[in-house]
């Protein structure tokens, strides 16, 4: 793991940059809230930023999922059945999860843009890294209540359908923090874009219903932002999910 995978945005709160995706360790004391997984590739690097801050899967209390996609879903089920840790998401990313539909970027679609900068390279690294394995989850939950909940972190669920039905962002009120996934990015290897952004249309379920979803985010107070792809963003979120917005018109 390099030495810059595993960033600190506050006290108890961690951005980990994978192979190609990010995920958020939220601790308290011996207790953690995961929030994505990565790739099934970044396993390896999981594990280490888990002992990076001194935890091991047996202290993962709950898997947060912001959504069903590969890259966010990698090691979701090996925690699940192999460390009996729940697993929690959207009630409308639930079947999805267990892969009863599938709304992702298709392979033949994604040949479609090789085309664009960045893509050729990016489906080389997905492929690499498990794109194509099958990681369904065998018993996703929905929210088991509405606001914080009772996770390490106190994490709050909002819902922020686009990229998929069910996606949600995760805001920490008291900390200024948005964890948001990928309904606000700030850089992605097919984008030339750098900063606050939607990702590419290709990669949407309902690319207008993901425009209206950055008007939610706009409502959530914080200062730090820490996306599903690109680095962690210093600022206004508010401001951030408007100038995505902006870039997507």
């Amino acid at each position: 793991m390099r030495s810059d995978s595993i960033v600190q945005a506050s006290e108890g709160v961690h951005l980990v940059h994978g192979s190609n995706t990010n995920w958020v360790i939220l601790s308290e004391g011996d207790a953690v809230t995961l929030i994505d997984t990565g790739y099934p590739g970044d396993r390896a690097l999981l594990l280490e930023s888990l002992a990076a801050l001194g935890h091991r899967p047996e202290s993962v209390a709950a898997v947060l999922v912001t959504h069903a996609h590969v890259d966010h879903l990698g090691s979701v089920e090996f925690l699940s059945s192999g460390h009996a840790v729940p697993v929690y998401l959207h009630e409308a990313e639930v079947p999805h999860a267990r892969r009863e539909f599938l709304h992702q970027l298709s392979a033949g679609r994604a040949v479609a843009n090789a085309w664009r900068p960045g893509v050729s390279r990016w489906l080389v690294h997905v492929l690499r890294a498990g794109a194509l394995t099958d990681v369904r989850v065998s018993a996703p939950q929905p929210f088991p209540a509405a606001g914080p909940l009772d996770l390490p972190g106190r994490p709050v669920p909002v819902h922020t359908p686009g990229h998929t039905l069910g996606h949600c962002v995760y805001h920490l009120p008291d900390q200024g923090i948005v964890i948001s996934g990928d309904a606000l990015v700030s850089g992605h290897p097919t984008s030339r874009t750098r900063g606050p952004q939607l990702l590419p249309a290709m990669f949407d379920r309902d690319r207008a219903t993901a425009r209206e979803s950055l008007r939610t985010i706009e409502k959530l107070a914080g200062d730090t932002l820490l996306p599903g792809h690109g680095p962690l963003h210093r600022g206004s979120v508010p401001a951030a999910a408007q100038l995505a917005h902006e870039r997507a018109a």
